[in-house]
């Protein structure tokens, strides 16, 4: 189901399903950039969110030049919040300067069904089986 309900006593909050994907600029060291993470990660925890998936590609080709570069360090998050902070979430992005590009997007129950079939690994198994049969 798309969206979770945390209740308390005083009142209900209703958690929706999000995607963060970020690209921060390749000139920060590896300790900066799990600082980062790290910032955004307990950003969305103590918020009253849940971290579903954390994923991160590492230094990837950008498609095309931003701020006059051609890689970026690509990680993205997949978390229920409450649907009041993915402004409060996206103002922190805009502000950091480690952050080149990034897009929040609501999960609907078909991406869901998606990125969990993908975390199981099943699109991969298509391509382990050929590379088998080649081997033989």
């Amino acid at each position: 189901m798309a969206t979770k309900t945390k209740s308390t006593k005083q009142e209900s909050v209703v958690l929706k399903d999000y995607e963060s994907v970020i690209i921060f600029t390749p000139v920060l060291s590896d300790e900066q950039l799990k600082e980062a993470v790290a910032k955004y990660r307990n950003l969305i925890t103590e918020a009253g969110g849940e971290l579903v998936h954390e994923e991160n590609w590492g230094l990837t080709k950008l498609a095309y030049p931003i701020q006059k570069k051609s890689t970026g360090f690509y990680h993205i998050y997949e978390f229920k919040s409450a649907t009041s902070f993915v402004s409060s979430l996206e103002l922190a992005f805009r502000r950091d300067e480690r952050i080149m590009r990034f897009l929040t997007t609501s999960l609907d129950k078909d991406a869901l069904i998606y990125n969990q079939r993908k975390r199981n690994g099943e699109f991969n198994q298509n391509k382990n089986k050929q590379q088998e049969a080649a081997k033989k």
